[in-house]
């Protein structure tokens, strides 16, 4: 069984109490926990994860648009699988008025705890389209096989 953290706590500062959606989902997400490592902030924005299994293997899609494959990093520690990026924001066109920011920048991180069924020697990750897929294979000891019935005497 994988096992997700829960997504880090992000700071509550005016601009989010201007926006219902932002200020709910710090209410959601932060409580009943408050903040972590003291108060201090892990993330300023949260990639969107899909996590898949077959037989052989389960795959992560992590949905990082924007983020140049140089501006990812991929450890293992133990059984934690930990990806950490930064979204650069990229200078705009100087205006008199801006309208509306709504584009997320800044560093990620999302931690996973892996199966001890896993070959962690095994994995591999590729960027493609703002998509970065990483495959982590499972053991061969792992592996559902069939196993035939001898008849008997």
């Amino acid at each position: 069984m994988l096992s997700i953290t829960r997504r880090p706590n992000r700071p509550l500062v005016a601009n989010r109490l201007l926006d219902p959606t932002r200020l709910f989902d710090d209410v959601i997400f932060n409580w009943p926990f408050g903040t972590e490592s003291g108060g201090a902030i892990t993330s300023e924005w949260m990639p969107a994860v899909d996590i898949f299994e077959d037989n052989d293997n389960l795959k992560i899609n992590v949905e990082v648009p924007g983020v140049r494959p140089e501006d990812v990093k991929i450890s293992l520690e133990g059984n934690t699988l930990t990806i950490r990026g930064e979204k650069q924001q990229v200078a705009e066109e100087k205006t008199e008025r801006v309208h509306r920011y709504e584009r997320t920048y800044g560093t990620f991180e999302r931690s996973f705890t892996l199966p001890n069924s896993v070959d962690p020697d095994r994995i591999e990750a590729r960027s493609e389209h703002g998509v970065l897929t990483i495959l982590v294979p499972k053991a061969e000891k792992a592996r559902p096989r069939e196993i035939s019935i001898k008849a008997g005497k």
